[in-house]
């Protein structure tokens, strides 16, 4: 047992580094073009309405089935809304404080929320990812056939990896965007997927409960991405747009198919 725990932390912090090594492409930014950055920003939205789905509903669907006796459609339902509630929830806290602080202007305080939604709503989303690295290691063995079962633990843990990649991109260029510098938007982009080893960990000590309560945590990852991208991302890429009026749903388009392609080759 001691010795899946420790495979479940290497393999996590290898998908936590694959996470940094996408939030780095900041890096090669310069300046901060407005066009490309809108482009970027409906990138970012793509990844994350395919994420919702490839990466997160469609596996809660079919756990769900595997490991639990309540219909699957009531516990991803009910994943997916708890999780939208959850954001809409904090959104208005994040004003409320603001407000009563009356510390930034109206404009900066939109900015500031949409900022802190985006990386909140990504590491809810890389939370249920690290449980299942954690969950899929921890069940390394258990059934008899352990070379088969850390075969699988590491398919799992290769995709979920090369998934983040985007992913650490679409933190840390909206970041970049928004007027942060270089290196804090990589800092903070590549911070949220520092919870995936912790909860790797959590999975692989804990296999059998957390397997339970997997396809919730899922879907209400992914009710948190979608009113991310469909309130906040979106209409912001949409601002100030310059040139075709298709250039930002082109990103959209392409980030989605390229999360999509990475889900479905894994």
């Amino acid at each position: 047992m001691q010795e899946n725990i420790i495979y479940a932390l290497i393999a996590t912090i290898g998908t936590w580094f694959i996470t940094a090594l996408g939030a780095g492409i900041v890096i090669f930014f310069k300046n901060h073009p407005e066009r490309l950055f809108n482009i970027v920003l409906g990138f970012a939205s793509g990844v994350m309405i395919a994420a919702s789905f490839w990466s997160l509903l469609a596996p809660a669907v079919r756990i769900s089935k595997e490991n639990s006796n309540i219909p699957p459609y009531l516990t991803v339902t009910a994943g997916f809304i708890f999780g939208a509630v959850f954001i809409w929830v904090s959104d208005k806290i994040i004003n409320y404080m603001q407000k009563t602080r009356n510390l930034r202007t109206v404009s900066e305080n939109s900015a500031i929320n949409r900022i802190i939604l985006l990386v909140l709503s990504i590491t809810l989303h890389n939370i249920p990812e690290g449980l299942a690295v954690g969950v899929a290691f921890g069940a390394v063995g258990k059934n008899g056939n352990t070379a088969e079962s850390l075969a699988a633990a590491i398919s799992v843990a290769v995709g979920i990896g090369l998934q983040n990649f985007p992913e650490g991109a679409a933190v840390s260029l909206p970041l970049r965007r928004e007027g942060y510098s270089r290196l804090k938007s990589f800092f903070i982009g590549q911070a949220s997927a520092i919870v995936e080893p912790i909860f790797g960990v959590i999975g692989a000590a804990l296999v059998i409960f957390v397997n339970r309560i997997l396809p919730f945590t899922l879907s209400f990852a992914a009710g948190a991405m979608i009113l991310v991208s469909v309130h906040e991302l979106i209409p912001e890429c949409q601002k100030n747009k310059t040139g075709s009026n298709y250039e930002v749903t082109a990103g959209i388009i392409i980030g989605f198919s390229v999360m999509m392609m990475l889900d479905i080759m894994l």
